[in-house]
């Protein structure tokens, strides 16, 4: 492999961690919308992957900052 083809990879693979952080945060603000849709957790958990308590830490992320 020669530079340029690795530099090349390397920006796809940046420009993928951009692309994951920003899914990331809209998957957050739509569990968030789900849970204050009165969307049960259990629903949540099975349409996302999520566990039960990665899914309360999203919710209460919000809360917290919503103080």
């Amino acid at each position: 492999m020669d530079k340029r083809s690795l530099e090349h990879l390397a920006g796809r693979f940046r420009e993928a961690e951009t692309r994951t952080r920003i899914l990331r945060l809209e998957l957050a603000a739509a569990i968030r919308q789900a849970d204050a849709d009165g969307v049960l957790q259990k629903d949540i958990c099975e349409a996302t992957g999520y566990t039960r308590q990665q899914v309360r830490r999203i919710v209460q992320a919000e809360d917290e900052t919503a103080e």
